[in-house]
């Protein structure tokens, strides 16, 4: 879909977006929740940026993601929420995309946005993109980073699924345990091959080393619980330990049963506690206009450059085109 075909609607604190086709499933759209400071568009200034908040697995609009309202409001940003791709109960026939799809419908919205403020002559902030997600929000969130490598100043994770784990894609753990609902037989038409999940980890070493390459400048901010036993953390640190070694700027909060307060800290397993508490406290130096931590992008995002990418696999290459402003996710074999 045309970037001037997005720009044409106007900007509303929800509106539907055209998404891309994805095997199985044509003619997609997704819904887009747009919180504004002061909950006004005409709130938006020349210091306010843009913040994606994504909801969990199988949730909607902002479900386990930090509050839109309070974000919009204490840090000056455009809050913006997607149903992306599998949001809710939708195609649970198939396997779950697991961040692939889920981070593009995401880039998306956040274009949609961007270009909407564009369109209609509002200054905003283009150097403060963010994103935070929870769960399977934290997982788009850093799968939105490896496939838009110079559009988000700071990456939030909390509580979220490292990656397309054996775990998880095979329901190893069974009942209880997320199931993305893969099959190891190459017949299946639900077969994840190596490359296919290659591509959804967000550590998997050659592809950080792109992000380096392409001088990937995020502070990527980690909160995760040590007794997770929904998204594990021996996964997430397997992660973190890649981005680290690759020499991205990584800020790892492992959270340990010592650390229980009963107050920000509820427990040391998946919720730990409130999203937008544990935001506030672990990222919000890095949010807030009037920090001297604020965090902005050091160039144009992939948006504006028109990037073109390619992330090589064991299959085939993956290719990410901004060339029309908003990503396209397109498979060579």
């Amino acid at each position: 879909m045309a970037a001037k075909q997005l720009v044409s609607m106007p900007v509303l604190d929800e509106v539907t977006v055209p998404a891309q086709d994805v095997v199985g499933v044509t003619g997609r759209t997704v819904k887009v929740y747009i919180r504004y400071p002061e909950g006004r568009i005409n709130a938006v200034k020349a210091s306010t940026g843009l913040m994606l908040s994504l909801h969990n697995w199988g949730g909607l609009g902002f479900i386990g993601a930090p509050a839109p309202e309070i974000l919009a409001q204490r840090y000056d940003v455009v809050a913006i929420g997607v149903d992306y791709f599998q949001s809710g109960d939708q195609h649970a026939d198939i396997p779950y995309d697991s961040g692939c799809y889920q981070a593009g419908d995401a880039l998306r919205g956040l274009y949609y946005v961007f270009q909407s403020l564009v369109s209609r002559g509002i200054a905003f902030d283009n150097t403060r993109i963010y994103v935070a997600g929870g769960s399977g929000g934290g997982n788009v969130s850093l799968m939105a980073n490896k496939l838009a490598p110079h559009t988000f100043a700071c990456v939030i994770s909390l509580s979220g699924m490292a990656s397309l784990s054996d775990d998880i894609a095979f329901n190893l753990r069974g009942a209880g345990f997320p199931n993305a609902r893969y099959s190891r037989d190459p017949i299946s038409p639900s077969f994840l091959s190596k490359g296919m999940q290659e591509l959804r980890d967000p550590g998997n070493p050659a592809h950080l080393a792109l992000a380096a390459k392409w001088r990937n400048s995020a502070r990527i901010v980690v909160v995760h619980g040590r007794d997770d036993t929904s998204c594990l953390y021996a996964d997430m640190q397997r992660v973190v330990g890649a981005m680290q070694k690759a020499g991205l700027d990584v800020s790892p909060h492992y959270i340990y049963k010592q650390a229980i307060d009963g107050a920000l800290i509820k427990d040391s397993g998946h919720t730990i506690g409130d999203r937008t508490a544990l935001l506030e406290r672990f990222a919000g130096t890095y949010l807030a206009p009037s920090s001297s931590r604020l965090c902005r992008l050091r160039g144009p995002s992939d948006f504006e450059r028109r990037s073109i990418l390619e992330f090589p696999t064991s299959d085939g290459v993956c290719k990410v085109s901004y060339a029309k402003g908003l990503p396209e996710i397109t498979f060579n074999k």
